[in-house]
């Protein structure tokens, strides 16, 4: 780490940013600050799934706390599907924490409790800690769309997403630490003992002894160990890491930095309130990358006004052919004809970018004036402007701005995307996906997507 130390010493009142376009470069980026780590590691995710680069993260994360690095880890209840003994052993490790947000429908919660929760309080159980953030030392960090799973880092042999995160050091990761330390203090952030204690019969009760934890510790580090459980990828990019790293920081820009963030609960909304200052500031073009596509009232008379003025809006987001949530595409669907009607110029990613399986857009970004550009966890639609909290940064910088504006209108051609105003773009999709989206277009559903 000294050479990161010395880059924030000269670079004073700033901060570096590096964009992590590229799948592998993502997991070499977190594995290389795992295994440098001196004092901390905080991870926030939505997803963290247990297929190998789950897995592999929670054993890179063991062995931190083992050397002595206090680990903290706050995940989103929705879509965690750690096995419970799994996560109590290392919760106990005495350098390790973990708790969940908001668990009120997976993590210790049977399925009475469930459809409880669900009918007395459907806001709260769809209030969801979306934010995806790593810090170390409190001195570099990441954060971006991607979750801990293989499909974000391109080693999923099926389905993969194409994704971005920024690797940040200096000044703006104060703020991003500040904001762990918020969500970690919340009330809706439960240690994850708490919810395996039994108590009454709207919790489940798993109990974990010495030789259960010894034997999950044993578990991940032989998995980790054995080169049959990793595709050969994974093990070249870990590999790779102790020069490929220090590579990737020599490369950062040094600018203005700004990290924004909402508070638990979504009190207030202030990533939302942050991206449409951005989209006020423009005075020529808008280029927008996100999966999903749906605008709430609010959103289409902003975009109205802006068009008004004369900007130019771009948009790449994801078809029908390689969307990964069909109920969120039906709410586009509604509105496609309109927002095209409206000016605005919408591409639909391709699902054959990739040579082998299927490839769906995941990236949440947004440029204005090839100047400024947010890189963070916000999609455009009504979920994260106004459930979901979200975090990202906006790098006022024109090299990187210019960077992610030209991958996204890379991602805009022919070869990887659709025109939605000329290529009839769900016309190479299957009768029955369509009959399904047509389906959900029906239901009123537009204030969840």
């Amino acid at each position: 780490m000294t050479f990161i130390h010395d880059q924030i010493a000269a670079h004073p009142g700033q901060s570096g940013a590096y964009v992590l376009d590229k799948g592998d470069e993502a997991l070499i980026a977190r594995a290389w600050l795992g295994d440098h780590a001196q004092k901390t590691i905080d991870v926030q995710y939505f997803i963290w799934s247990t297929d190998n680069i789950g897995i592999l993260a929670a054993e890179a994360l063991l062995r931190a706390g083992e050397r002595g690095v206090h680990v903290r880890i706050l995940v989103d209840d929705l879509l965690i599907n750690a096995p419970a003994k799994s996560m109590l052993a290392l919760a106990k490790h005495p350098n390790i924490d973990i708790r969940i947000y908001n668990p009120k429908v997976s993590v210790g919660v049977p399925l009475q409790a469930r459809l409880l929760n669900a009918a007395v309080d459907f806001h709260g159980i769809n209030q969801r800690m979306h934010d995806k953030m790593l810090v170390v030392d409190g001195m570099v960090a990441i954060t971006g769309g991607r979750n801990m799973a293989a499909e974000y880092y391109d080693y999923h042999h099926d389905y993969n997403f194409r994704d971005r995160d920024a690797l940040v050091v200096g000044d703006v990761v104060k703020p991003m630490q500040a904001s762990f330390d918020r969500f970690w203090a919340s009330p809706l952030s439960v240690p994850v003992e708490e919810l395996y204690n039994g108590i009454g019969i709207l919790q489940e009760n798993v109990q974990v002894n010495d030789a259960d934890i010894q034997k999950a510790y044993r578990g991940l580090h032989d998995y980790a160990n054995a080169a049959a459980n990793f595709t050969p990828e994974v093990h070249a990019a870990i590999d790779a890491a102790p020069t490929a790293f220090p590579r990737l920081s020599r490369q950062m820009v040094w600018c203005d930095v700004e990290f924004v963030s909402d508070v638990p609960g979504k009190e207030g909304g202030m990533t939302t309130a942050a991206l449409k200052r951005m989209v006020e500031s423009a005075r020529e073009r808008i280029v927008i990358q996100t999966p999903y596509l749906v605008m709430s009232d609010r959103a289409l008379e902003l975009f109205r006004r802006t068009k008004a003025r004369g900007v130019t809006v771009r948009i790449s987001t994801n078809s029908l052919a390689s969307t990964d949530n069909l109920q969120v595409f039906s709410g586009y669907r509604n509105q496609r004809a309109a927002l095209l009607k409206m000016g605005l110029q919408i591409y639909e990613y391709r699902p054959d970018v990739r040579k082998t399986g299927v490839s769906g857009l995941h990236a949440k970004s947004m440029v204005v004036d090839s100047k400024s550009v947010f890189i963070g966890t916000f999609n455009l639609d009504p979920r994260s402007e106004n459930i979901n909290t979200e975090v990202g940064v906006i790098i006022h910088n024109e090299t990187v701005a210019r960077e992610v504006e030209m991958a996204i209108e890379t991602d805009m051609k022919p070869d990887r995307s659709w025109n939605a105003a000329t290529d009839h773009p769900d016309g190479h999709v299957a009768f029955a996906k369509r009959s399904k989206v047509r389906m959900w277009q029906f239901m009123p559903i537009r204030p969840l997507l």
